[in-house]
């Protein structure tokens, strides 16, 4: 019986293995190919121009600090406000001031009437010395008399002069037309000399600060015509070359150059990267892999490019771009020289689709 049970079992087993078994068939891909056109990248050495990194910044701004210790009684601005030459940013406590310039009053009172005096009792012995009636030795003391009250009347009011500078510190002032782009106090801070309290800019006109290796200074000159592409708008501006430092020796081995902006409608802010693209070849020929910004596929952050496999299926490569020279953008990495990428495709490309090299 328990035989019987077995085989009724295995019989079971087998009958339900063979229900479930279906036949798989695999689904063909009959999506036609898509037609693409594949270009050969090419390592190019030569026709490749100099390129700087560098930064767009305000050609007149002024960061405004004071010689005085004080506290900040009031800030009249906020940033982004648009100020006039002379107009009132910051009042710092001025107290100490107010004293001082209360003596140097009474030391010029006092020095204006010792000179008054001084310079009649000097005109009254001049006339009795030309009467012969008073002696060389008292012309000469009421001579010395006068001067020394003369000098010490000047001494007061250079010291009047020097107390009136010291309050331009503690009313800091717009020096020109423009608009506040930082703000680093606030009304009681403690303001300390030599601390920046305010940065006013004039915008309008402005220009970009670069850094040119030393294998490649030598060829930049002043009153050159650069390409200056911002990122930050996705445009190409022109500009001037106006100064080329000559010394890299608190640079780091850069050489400071700068380059003022021709007037552009573009809205171009402070801060902004950019990069110059210098009218000279470059002094090392490195091989510079040069694509077709057509060919650039966007991601989100990601950019990549279009590559076609052994089984003529559309690959997509991830790289990193560098510069842009015109209508191609060279390729740091992922795309090696004598390779090959789509320039286009006569459909919706994808990664694995099946493609036509024509």
């Amino acid at each position: 019986m328990k035989i019987i049970n077995t085989v009724a079992a295995l019989t079971l087993t087998l009958l339900m293995a063979s229900c479930g078994k279906e036949d798989k068939k695999v689904v063909a891909d009959n999506a036609p190919a898509i037609p693409v056109t594949v270009a050969q990248v090419t390592a190019n050495g030569s026709n490749v121009f100099l390129s700087a990194s560098g930064k767009v910044q305000a050609t007149n701004s002024a960061d405004l600090s004071t010689r005085m210790m004080g506290f900040v009684n009031k800030v009249h601005v906020n940033v982004g406000d648009k100020v006039k030459k002379g107009q009132l940013l910051i009042s710092i406590n001025n107290a100490d001031l107010q004293a001082k310039k209360a003596q140097v009053n009474a030391s010029i009172t006092e020095a204006t009437a010792a000179f008054n005096n001084a310079e009649k009792d000097y005109n009254r012995f001049k006339s009795l010395f030309a009467n012969n009636s008073a002696s060389q030795k008292e012309m000469d003391d009421m001579t010395a008399h006068f001067e020394m009250a003369k000098a010490r009347l000047n001494g007061a009011k250079e010291m009047e002069n020097e107390v009136n500078a010291q309050f331009a510190y503690s009313n800091l002032r717009a020096p020109f037309d423009g608009v506040v782009t930082l703000k680093t106090v606030k009304e009681g801070d403690m303001a300390n000399p030599g601390q920046p309290l305010i940065s006013v800019e004039s915008p309008g006109t402005f220009e970009v600060v670069a850094m040119v290796p030393e294998t490649e200074i030598s060829k930049i000159k002043n009153g050159t015509v650069v390409d200056v592409l911002v990122k930050s708008i996705d445009g190409t501006l022109k500009g001037k070359v106006t100064e080329v430092s000559a010394s890299a020796k608190h640079t780091g081995g850069q050489y400071l150059v700068k380059i003022v902006l021709d007037a552009t409608e573009a809205n171009i802010l402070s801060g902004m990267f950019a990069t110059v693209q210098f009218p000279v070849e470059k002094q090392t020929k490195a091989q510079v892999v040069l694509v077709p910004l057509d060919a650039i596929v966007t991601n989100g952050q990601l950019t990549g490019i279009y590559t076609v496999s052994q089984s003529n299926t559309a690959i997509l490569r991830w790289v990193r771009l560098g510069s842009t020279f015109g209508n191609q953008v060279e390729v740091l990495s992922g795309l090696s020289a004598d390779e090959g990428y789509i320039v286009s495709a006569e459909g919706r490309l994808f990664n694995g689709a099946k493609v036509s090299v024509q």
